[in-house]
């Protein structure tokens, strides 16, 4: 009994298994923005800059740009003006 097959027979049989991809989980975006984006998004508005937010918060300034680019996925703007717009528009920010 031979134990060592060419790479060539084994690549040739067939295959009895299909491999098949699992479908996408269909996660929702929440509609609501979290305690720490709202916190962000009212440090925007005062006009801090990410860094500034980061030193702040205790936080790196990658995850102040993850919670801006989440913040601007559910509010579906492109730009910080758009989203600074949006949240007083919906009520998400309020002007003192």
């Amino acid at each position: 009994m031979q134990m060592k097959e060419s790479a060539s027979a084994v690549m040739s049989r067939p295959r009895s298994l299909k491999s098949v991809a699992a479908p996408p989980l269909s996660r929702k975006r929440p509609e609501t923005l979290t305690n720490r984006e709202q916190e962000i998004l009212e440090l925007i508005w005062s006009g801090l800059k990410n860094r500034e937010i980061g030193q702040q918060l205790a936080i790196s300034v990658k995850t102040v740009e993850a919670h801006r680019a989440n913040m601007m996925k559910k509010v579906r703007v492109s730009n910080t003006a758009q989203l600074l717009k949006a949240a007083i528009q919906d009520g998400l920010l309020k002007i003192r």
